[in-house]
């Protein structure tokens, strides 16, 4: 995926909203996150405390751009998972809502959908290829309850690594037996698991509805107050 969708997936770029001072080796989303109008925005609709968290994960960008991948997927999992789990009715009203990046942040918690398509998308922005990255749901066994973890795939055929909010350390998929895949899923294509844990590709992402209905809001520019405050 591109910068730009990234950014458009981020919120509305607006006409005029262009005005912050940008360094010379800024990203698009590094310049993006740096604009006064939107970080107005962003305060006016989570209080001054969301400032602070979006520098911090300015800085993770910045920090990990010039890194090992490894260091990547560690710096950025260790980022999202300082954030507090919320279940989306107590925090959001919903039963099921997928908050963007900005509104995960702003907020300063979510569920494991939240916490799963921030560090899928950071890390896109910080180079990694989409094809290593698949957006998991699993059947979170010690809970029982379904669950969503982001899967890292050095190469194609490799053992991924699980990158979770429930055990912040980095596990390959193989040493998580507490986890039991059911479907994954990237921007593209769907694949359902059987019993032996292998892959089918069944068709398009667009198949999931709440994947489709949080592509639905990339350009709408409002961010989602949440019901309480963390």
């Amino acid at each position: 995926m591109s910068h730009h969708s990234l950014l458009l997936l981020l919120g509305s770029l607006f006409t005029g909203l262009w005005c912050g001072v940008a360094q010379a080796t800024d990203s698009p989303l590094e310049t993006y996150l740096r604009q006064q109008t939107l970080r107005d925005q962003l305060q006016a609709t989570y209080g001054a405390a969301v400032l602070p968290r979006i520098d911090q994960w300015l800085a993770t960008l910045k920090r990990q751009e010039s890194m090992a991948e490894r260091s990547k997927i560690e710096s950025v999992n260790n980022f999202f998972n300082q954030l507090i789990y919320v279940p989306d009715q107590r925090l959001w009203g919903k039963d099921d809502f997928w908050a963007r990046p900005l509104e995960f942040l702003g907020a300063r918690g979510g569920d494991c959908e939240d916490y799963s398509l921030a560090k899928y998308y950071t890390l896109m922005e910080l180079g990694v290829a989409e094809e290593k990255l698949r957006l998991v749901y699993v059947k979170a066994l010690d809970y029982n309850q379904f669950h969503m973890v982001l899967a890292y795939y050095p190469t194609k055929k490799s053992d991924p690594l699980v990158l979770d909010n429930i055990k912040a350390a980095l596990y390959p998929a193989s040493k998580r037996p507490d986890l039991f895949p059911v479907y994954s899923f990237d921007a593209k294509s769907l694949w359902i698991m059987n019993q032996r844990k292998e892959t089918q590709l069944v068709g398009d992402a667009d198949r999931l509805k709440l994947w489709t209905d949080y592509r639905s809001r990339i350009g709408n520019g409002n961010f989602k107050s949440p019901r309480m405050v963390l």
